[in-house]
């Protein structure tokens, strides 16, 4: 290090450094007020981080699972959604508490992480989740240079869970009786309004408390469905997939309905300079408390506690039983593939062919 009088009366202190990359020698300084033995010292200790950072000393060799976490989630930053973004922080967080802030990112085995994942007594499915965020964020390390080697991801494999039964499936859904229960039991609104819609359209909980006027076509008899809105993160983002942004035909039982609601948003953006189809006084609807409705509710009329989600899989269930064929209902729903409705849709159906068979096994027809 050597140090040098700048034109302001300071002192700038400078060392070289070869970048390891290009093989080029470079320099780098700093500046102090005096150029005593201590801020001599003291600049000499500055500059040695500031050579380290420059050369991310600490990358392939030591750099801990927490701190991959943080150069993984800063990249991504720019180009995730914010809900997206939200989603990986809080189950990466997860991720880092079991596994250890402080362990050494490229020292990590498919046995050490498979044990320390899923040695929890809980949902398998949880597992499966921080398994995958696992292998997201090891996988980036390796490309960006931190990690040296991720072959061992091979082996982590997926937990298996339990094989669903008719009544597991059964638990994702409601009949149309158990629908007119709920709905009667529901006594407050928006909370009735909003199930009905829920049950009739497929829409998702932030499809529709994104959902405006301007998205209704009484003339053409399509909602459009382009946008979704985040309550975690209290904003409103585009749909959730691209096959999300679609338009849902409104059939004949929803047309009355969707013209009232319409009528009502349109009224409201007078009042209140919002026409959201499902708010309180310009702002949307909380979802905790409407989630809190509907499992209350459900608990007390139906047994069991239900979620928003629930209404969607009952749309699938509703449709199958009128004969819609699943490609159709898909569509609908926005889907590019999902095994829970393709489930649904064999479970009501194969239900429906039973019930067909026994009807006719006792006739006599000669």
């Amino acid at each position: 290090m050597w140090t040098e009088k700048t034109k302001n009366g300071k002192y700038k202190h400078v060392e070289r450094y070869t970048d390891p990359v290009t093989g080029k020698e470079k320099k780098v300084s700093i500046t102090t007020e005096k150029n005593t033995a201590q801020a001599r010292k003291t600049a000499q200790r500055a500059l040695l981080v500031k050579i380290d950072n420059l050369l991310d000393a600490r990358t392939i060799s030591n750099i801990t699972l927490s701190e991959l976490r943080e150069k993984w989630l800063n990249d991504k930053r720019r180009t995730w959604k914010e809900s997206s973004y939200g989603s990986e922080k809080r189950n990466s967080r997860k991720v880092v508490e079991m596994l250890g802030e402080n362990c050494i990112a490229n020292n990590l085995t498919a046995r050490y992480v498979r044990e320390h994942i899923t040695s929890l007594d809980e949902d398998l499915s949880l597992a499966n989740g921080r398994i995958s965020v696992f292998k997201r964020m090891i996988t980036w390390g390796f490309k960006n240079d931190y990690i040296s080697d991720k072959s061992y991801l091979d082996k982590l494999e997926k937990v298996a869970t339990s094989t669903e039964t008719e009544e597991d499936i059964e638990e994702k859904y409601l009949e149309s009786d158990e629908v007119a229960k709920l709905i009667k039991g529901m006594k407050k609104e928006p909370w009735i309004t909003l199930t009905r819609f829920l049950v009739l359209t497929g829409l998702r909980i932030g499809e529709a408390f994104s959902l405006t006027a301007a998205d209704i076509d009484l003339k053409n008899r399509h909602i459009h469905v382009i946008s979704n809105y985040d309550y975690i993160n209290k904003l409103t983002d585009t749909p959730k997939t691209p096959s999300s942004k679609r338009r849902v035909y409104i059939q004949d039982e929803l047309l009355v309905f969707a013209r009232e609601l319409k009528k009502e948003a349109l009224a409201n953006k007078l009042i209140y300079g919002s026409d959201l189809i499902f708010q309180r006084k310009g702002k949307p609807l909380v979802y905790e408390s409407y989630h809190y409705q509907l499992s209350t509710v459900s608990q007390k009329t139906l047994g069991r506690k239900i979620t928003p989600h629930t209404l969607r899989h009952t749309h699938t269930s509703l449709l199958a039983e009128q004969g819609v064929d699943i490609e159709t209902i898909s569509r609908r729903l926005g889907h590019e593939d999902s095994q829970i409705t393709r489930k649904i849709y064999l479970h009501v159906t194969k239900k429906m062919r039973k019930r067909d068979e026994m009807q006719v096994q006792s006739i006599r027809i000669l």
